[in-house]
């Protein structure tokens, strides 16, 4: 009785992995720029807006 080799296994299994880290890092990256960065950003320069016009 003998062992097949293992041909392959490694590689696969690299790939799924780095795709599946990408696709999640991806994923977190917009959730990030467009749930919190955006907002925060349009919520500070909402308020320069109205303090400029405040000002004037």
């Amino acid at each position: 009785m003998a062992i097949a080799p293992v041909v392959g296994k490694l590689r696969k299994r690299l790939l799924t992995d780095l795709s599946i880290a990408f696709g999640i890092g991806t994923a977190g990256a917009y959730a990030f720029w467009y749930g919190y960065h955006l907002p925060s950003i349009k919520k500070r320069d909402d308020f320069y807006i109205k303090y400029e016009a405040s000002k004037a």
